[in-house]
C-alpha cells in the first residue's frame, strides 16, 4: 500500500496553519499547560439563545432529514430578504446557495468557475485557504503585494497590471483576515469597474462585514457599484457575527449560472448543509444582529490592548485593524535574535518561540503570504488578551542579539 501514490493535487497544498496552531494549543491546555491561545478565528461569545432554540425546535419537530442540496427554500428566501432590507439589493432564490460554512462556499466557487491554468488574483496578506482552494480547482494563484504602511491597501493600477487573458477572478476580502484592513469605497468602486471592463469575477468575501470598527456601515460590493452586480459573487455566513462556527452555515449570492454549477457540485459532494442548523440560521437571518453591539465593544477593547502593547515593543510595528478580530504585527526585528533553544529566522520560529517560552499561541505570517508577520486573534476573554500581551512583551525583552 505504501507504493500507491496520492493525487498530484494533494501535493500542491499545505495543512491549514490556523487549524494546526489551534489544535496544538488545545492539546497543551488539555495537558494542564496555561496557554493563551490567539490562534482561532472564533468568537468566544456563545451563539445567541434564540438561534439555539430554533435549532432545538427543529430537532424536536423531526427536521432531521435530507433537505434540498442548495438549502431549504425558506432560508434562501430569508437570505434574499435580508439583503433586500439591509443593502437594498435584489436577489432571487435561484441566485443563492447555502453551503456548509463560508469555506465550503468559496471552495465550490473555485470548483465552478476555474479550469486548468485559469488565474485568480489574490492580495497579500490573504486568508490561508484562498491559494490552496484555487490550486485544488486546477487554477493558478497570482499574488498582489500590498503595503503595510498603507494599511495593506493597493491601487487599481497595481491590480490591472496582473490581469492577463487567463485571469478568471480576483478575491477581495474586506474586512480582511489576517490584517483587519477595510478597503475604501472609492477603491472598491474602481475594482468593480475594472472587473466589468475585463469580464472577470470578483469573489467578494464579506464574512467579517458585521465586525467593524470603522465608524461607517460596511456595504456589499454590488451596493457600491451596482453596474458590476453580475460580476460579483458575494460570500458570507453566520460564523463570525453570530458565533456559529461549528454550525457550518455559509452562502453565496450571485449569477444564477454560477450558483447552479455550485449546486451541482454540492449535490455530488456534501449534499445539503445540516438540516436543523439551517433552521437556526433561518432564525438568525430573520432576527438580525441586534446582539452584536456589546461584542464589538469587547473586540475593540481587546484590539486596543494589543495595539498599545505592540507599540511598546521596540522594533515591532502593527497596522491598526478596522474590522474582523485580528492584529497582524510585523516582528521581523526579532529575526536573527537568539534564545536558549536557537535563533529566530522567520515567523514560524517566532511562533514556536512564543509557544515554548511564553506559552502563547499565535499563527505564523508565512501561510498568509507575509513571512515577517504573526497573526493574533483577539476573539478570547479580555483578561486573557492582557495576560497574553504581557507574556509576549516579556518574551521580546528576553531575546538576545
Amino acid at each position: 500500500m505504501k507504493n500507491i501514490a496520492l493525487s498530484q493535487r494533494v501535493g500542491k497544498i499545505k495543512p491549514s496553519a490556523t487549524m494546526a496552531i489551534t489544535a496544538k494549543a488545545k492539546a497543551l491546555k488539555a495537558e494542564g499547560v496555561d496557554v493563551v491561545g490567539f490562534g482561532a478565528g472564533e468568537p468566544d461569545f456563545d451563539t445567541p439563545d434564540f438561534v439555539k432554540e430554533a435549532a432545538i425546535d427543529a430537532l424536536r419537530a423531526g427536521k432531521t432529514k435530507y433537505t434540498p442540496g442548495a438549502g431549504i427554500p425558506e432560508l434562501r428566501d430569508a437570505l434574499c430578504q435580508s439583503f433586500r432590507q439591509e443593502e437594498g439589493l435584489e436577489y432571487k432564490r435561484e441566485e443563492t446557495i447555502i453551503s456548509s460554512g463560508g469555506k465550503h462556499a468559496l471552495y465550490n466557487i473555485f470548483q465552478a468557475i476555474l479550469s486548468d491554468g485559469d488565474e485568480v488574483i489574490i492580495p497579500i496578506p490573504y486568508w490561508v485557504s484562498f491559494p490552496d482552494q484555487v490550486l485544488l480547482a486546477g487554477g493558478t494563484p497570482v499574488f498582489l503585494h500590498t503595503n503595510e504602511a498603507e494599511g495593506f491597501s493597493f491601487s487599481v493600477e497595481d491590480l490591472e497590471k496582473l490581469i492577463t487573458p487567463k485571469t478568471r477572478a480576483m478575491v477581495i476580502n474586506s474586512p480582511s483576515n489576517p490584517s483587519g484592513a477595510v478597503l475604501g469605497e472609492e477603491l472598491l468602486r474602481d475594482i468593480a469597474k475594472l472587473a466589468v471592463e475585463k469580464d472577470i469575477y470578483i469573489i467578494w468575501d464579506e464574512i467579517y462585514k458585521k465586525i467593524n470598527y470603522s465608524g461607517q456601515k460596511l456595504r456589499s460590493l454590488p451596493v457600491i457599484y451596482p453596474e458590476g452586480k453580475s460580476n460579483v459573487l458575494v460570500c458570507g455566513g453566520l460564523s463570525k457575527a453570530f458565533s456559529m462556527t461549528g454550525w457550518r452555515i455559509g452562502w453565496t449570492l450571485g449569477d444564477a449560472r454560477v450558483i447552479n454549477a455550485m449546486s451541482m457540485i454540492q449535490d455530488q459532494s456534501t449534499s445539503n448543509p445540516t438540516s436543523f442548523a439551517q433552521y437556526g440560521a433561518l432564525a438568525a437571518l430573520r432576527q438580525g444582529t441586534g446582539h452584536i453591539g456589546p461584542w464589538l465593544a469587547a473586540f475593540k477593547e481587546r484590539r486596543d490592548i494589543l495595539l498599545e502593547g505592540f507599540a511598546r515593543i521596540e522594533g515591532v510595528s502593527c497596522a491598526r485593524p478596522e474590522g474582523a478580530f485580528y492584529v497582524f504585527p510585523n516582528i521581523s526585528c526579532w529575526f536573527g535574535k537568539r534564545w536558549e533553544k536557537g535563533v529566530i529566522k522567520d515567523s514560524h520560529d517566532a511562533a514556536a518561540y512564543l509557544l515554548d517560552y511564553a506559552k502563547v499561541a499565535v499563527v505564523p505570517g508565512e501561510p498568509f503570504g507575509s513571512p515577517e508577520n504573526i497573526r493574533l486573534s483577539y476573539a478570547l476573554a479580555t483578561d486573557d488578551v492582557r495576560k497574553g500581551m504581557e507574556r509576549i512583551a516579556e518574551a521580546a525583552r528576553a531575546l538576545r542579539p
